[in-house]
This record gives C-alpha cells, structure tokens and sequence, in this order.
C-alpha cells in the first residue's frame, strides 16, 4: 500500500476512533479515555488515562480541563479565558490558544487522571513548577519529547 494511502486510512481510522469516543461520551456521560498527544504536559501525560464527565458549558470554569470536539478531532485542553457564551481553550505546552470552543462542541470535564494506577484530580492551577515546566514545553518541542522519554523510565529499576 502506498504511504499516502496508509496515511489517509490512519487519518480515517483516527476519525472514526474519536467520534466513537465523542458519541459514548454524548450518550453516556462518561468516558475513560487514555492520552496520547503532548499538549498538555505536564499535567497530562501520554499514557495517562481520563476520566471526563459530561457537563454543560455554563458549568466550566477557567482553569478545568475539558474535552471537545472539532472536524473529526478529540481535544483536551485547559480553560484559560471566556469569549461571550463560548471559552477558550489551550493545551498547557502550547504557544497559542485554540479558536472560541462553541458549547456544541464540548464533551465534557476531566474529573480525575490515572497515572501509573494512581487516581488524583487534575488542579485548576497546576503548581509553579509545573508551570515552569509547561512554559519550556512551549518554547521547546524537544524538550517535551525528552520529558516524555525520560517520564516513560520506571527509575526503580533502572541502573
């Protein structure tokens, strides 16, 4: 198969993927989704999983972390601000903010993350090191790629 035939089936198949989890998240209220992208380190980390309730847009508050959906894509960002009836949304390692998010398009609020079979609430104002942290992961794709690599070492049994 050519490359850009398996890049068009992969695109598909991760649009198909995150309008199943969209509509399960719509009809049940609830979904237990596992991280993959880097846009919320710190915080967030790939191989974390969420768990994110349904919840009106009046109900979201500057500094939660939503999901939502827009053109066949599933994001989780921070609240960082309010544009009339809709919010704006960022992920925490990214330079810019995302476009308005219209209440249509939100899914729901992340109300607990699993890390490492830990359970904890995600903080509406992460710590300053974690701050510090997201602000070098702005400026530095690399420095986040490092952080996940070295995040991903189980150091108990590292040499």
């Amino acid at each position: 198969m050519p490359a850009q035939s398996e890049k068009l089936l992969s695109g598909a198949l991760e649009a198909g993927r995150n309008e199943l989890a969209a509509d399960s998240l719509r009809s049940h209220g609830r979904l237990r989704l596992a991280v993959t992208g880097t846009s919320m380190l710190p915080a967030v980390r790939p191989r974390d999983v969420l768990m994110i309730r349904a919840c009106a847009s009046d109900a979201v508050c500057i500094g939660d972390i939503v999901a939502y959906a827009r053109d066949g894509r599933l994001f989780v960002h921070r609240v960082v601000g309010r544009a009339g009836v809709a919010f704006i949304a960022q992920g925490d390692a990214l330079p810019f903010a995302d476009p308005p998010v219209a209440a249509r398009e939100l899914l729901g609020r992340v109300v607990k993350v699993v890390r490492r079979g830990r359970a904890f609430r995600p903080a509406l104002q992460p710590p300053l090191v974690a701050r510090l942290a997201a602000s070098l992961f702005r400026r530095s794709a690399r420095a986040g790629r490092l952080f996940t690599r070295i995040d991903g070492i189980d150091w108990s049994s590292a040499r």
